[in-house]
């Protein structure tokens, strides 16, 4: 077996110590257990056990199709070490995993827990992960849904990383408010889940261990990692360097719009108005004669009358010129809003 594909001797899943022949048989196991969730656990330890040097990832295809891209396993090794050199997550960790096994981050939990030796309670991953739980952890892995739904909660958790979405102003603050140590984590498939991360109350992210970055032309992000990935990723995301180390990030570059010569972020006009409205929106830019391209607010719900007070934070150019209501938005399986499609 190669060596980066052993089992840590603290290794513990659900209460109970495995070596790797051990994790393998239990996965060969439940194959075909009833529980789906289950299942996806089953193919991916078989898959991180066999021949290959490579593990097959589907990316979220948020700003396009999915697509089936080959991570190295050492790769994934690396990973899982910078993070715990990041976070100073040692041996025997107490984990939480409540992320979905088909995806990058569901199956880095796993191999951090595997290659660092922790102790990972791994549960049904819904929107409730801590319902009816009362034990203590040291770290755990959530998109802001299941933080949402977990805030009475979140006092069990020492650690608590956040990814897969966006997290919103309102929510924010009242993570703000709890003793847990909350991060907000950048990071796609492609650089095996986050190459930096931020406490919720900074607001410039900072890199793991072994990562370097820079921009382009375009001021978006570029990722040299090399015991990640063997070239140079470039991101649509535009950042704002603050040194070697650090990074602000303003939007996605396929996002900002140009109205009548002025770039907007929309991301930066969202979080203005995080807190004033009840239900999910967006901002984008629709065709317009005039200016080129007109700002459109976009809210998840029936049509209701808006405060007149909602946009004063707003710059002039900010404001957004057309509000549309929708039932239902467009998203991705792991409920990242889809924007082009759901305008349509």
């Amino acid at each position: 077996m190669d060596r980066f594909l052993k089992i840590h001797s603290d290794f513990k899943f659900n209460g109970k110590q495995y070596d790797s022949i051990g994790f393998y048989s239990f996965a060969k196991e439940i194959t075909n257990s009833e529980e789906e969730f289950e299942r996806h656990l089953s193919k991916f330890v078989l898959e991180w056990f066999d021949e290959n040097n490579y593990v097959e990832v589907t990316t979220s295809g948020t700003t396009g199709t999915s697509k089936i891209i080959r991570l190295k396993k050492e790769a994934m090794v690396n990973s899982a070490l910078a993070t715990a050199a990041f976070f100073d997550l040692k041996s025997n960790c107490k984990a939480l995993h409540c992320l979905p096994m088909q995806y990058i981050a569901g199956k880095m939990m796993l191999v951090r827990a595997m290659v660092l030796g922790w102790d990972l309670d791994f549960v049904k991953p819904d929107s409730r992960p801590l319902d009816g739980n009362e034990k203590n952890y040291d770290f755990a892995a959530m998109v802001p849904l299941q933080v949402e739904n977990s805030i009475e909660q979140l006092h069990l958790v020492k650690k608590v990383i956040i990814g897969g979405a966006k997290l919103n102003p309102d929510l924010s603050n009242k993570l703000k408010q709890l003793p847990a140590d909350f991060y907000e984590t950048y990071g796609m498939t492609e650089t095996i889940t986050h190459i930096a991360a931020k406490r919720i109350q900074d607001t410039a992210f900072s890199v793991l261990p072994g990562i370097v970055i820079s921009t382009d032309e375009r001021n978006c992000l570029v990722i040299d990692a090399p015991r990640l990935s063997d070239i140079k990723i470039v991101t649509n995301d535009v950042v704002e360097l603050q040194d070697g180390s650090k990074f602000v990030w303003l939007g996605r570059f396929d996002n900002v719009i140009n109205s009548g010569g002025v770039k907007l972020f929309p991301e930066r006009i969202e979080e203005k108005l995080g807190r004033k409205i009840p239900y999910r929106f967006f901002v984008i830019g629709k065709p317009d004669t005039s200016l080129g391209e007109k700002l459109v607010l976009v809210i998840e719900s029936s049509p209701y009358e808006l405060e007149t007070s909602l946009f004063d934070d707003l710059g002039k150019f900010e404001k957004p010129k057309e509000i549309l209501f929708v039932p239902k938005f467009s998203e991705t399986e792991t409920g990242k809003i889809k924007r082009a499609e759901t305008i349509k």
